[in-house]
């Protein structure tokens, strides 16, 4: 193999979930399970001495849980590790939390093998995993508890009107592909729009965008 191989640390809480996730990840190819953790803060220490592409972060456990871990992982400037959230259920406080705190995407625990591969690629590729049902379902469904404010997320009001409706088109959980047919433009027009969303909401990527968009009241839930 030519390429690096993507390095993961798997964070979980009980033993058997750990092994069981290294066993999927290490049958395929160009991932490398280089830690596991046992709790939050184990993973903190581990992540910051094995500087992994992805961390596969369970949400709840003891000591620090994944929600603080994240938090503290993703305020770290020397830390460029994204995290994967693991979670038993979908509409979760945890997760939407864990989501703000700069997670860059979820899972369910019962996640197909395949499908789990796959999200560590995409992660480990700089995309954001953001479920067309399941995010867009939970970001609704705590954006209807949250007071919507343009005020509350800066640099909304800076979009322009094609990349407002970009960002709408990314909370409706459409890929680059998708919006770039459904606008009439290229797929580089539309990374470009995407990139200079994340840059004027100061946001790393396209979760936490959608997450601001709500917020902001630019989309609401329930909407189109």
């Amino acid at each position: 193999m030519t390429s690096n191989p993507i390095r993961v640390v798997v964070v979980d809480d009980q033993a058997l979930m750990r092994t069981g996730f290294t066993m999927i990840l290490e049958s395929a190819d160009g991932i490398e399970v280089v830690g596991e953790a046992a709790d939050g803060r184990a993973a903190i220490e581990e992540v910051r001495r094995r500087r992994p592409d992805v961390v596969l972060m369970d949400i709840r456990m003891p000591e620090i849980d994944g929600v603080e871990a994240t938090h503290v992982l993703n305020d770290d400037p020397d830390v460029g590790s994204r995290v994967l959230i693991l979670t038993t259920f979908d509409l979760d406080d945890y997760v939407y939390r864990a989501l703000r705190s700069g997670a860059a995407g979820f899972l369910l625990k019962d996640t197909p093998p395949e499908q789990l591969i796959e999200a560590v690629k995409v992660i480990a590729a700089g995309e954001a995993l953001l479920s067309p049902s399941v995010t867009r379902r939970l970001v609704e469904e705590f954006a209807r508890s949250t007071h919507a404010s343009a005020d509350a997320v800066p640099g909304i009001g800076d979009l322009t009107e094609r990349e407002v409706e970009v960002l709408e088109a990314l909370a409706s959980g459409m890929s680059n592909a998708e919006i770039a047919t459904s606008l009439f433009v290229g797929e580089t027009t539309v990374k470009t729009h995407v990139g200079r969303i994340l840059m004027k909401l100061g946001v790393r990527d396209r979760v936490q965008a959608v997450v601001a968009a709500y917020e902001s009241g630019l989309v609401r839930p329930g909407g189109a």
